[in-house]
């Protein structure tokens, strides 16, 4: 990941590296590795991440039929 200063302006660079890594998910990354997960909480975790991408996915299809 880079993110260029330019004219000095190191709040704005601040602000576009704190989007970037949002948008990268290294802030739910990094918060989910501040502390051990069991397995089965890990399982569960990302079985409920495909079911909201699977409905996601199904809403999307919807929408565009129904235009």
């Amino acid at each position: 990941m880079r993110i260029e200063v330019i004219d000095n302006q190191i709040d704005a660079a601040l602000k576009a590296l704190k989007k970037q890594m949002q948008k990268d998910g290294l802030f739910q990354e990094m918060k989910r590795r501040a502390h051990y997960e069991k397995p089965s909480v890990k399982r569960k975790r990302k079985q409920a991440l495909a079911r909201k991408k699977r409905r996601r996915a199904l809403q999307r299809v919807r929408g565009y039929d129904a235009d």
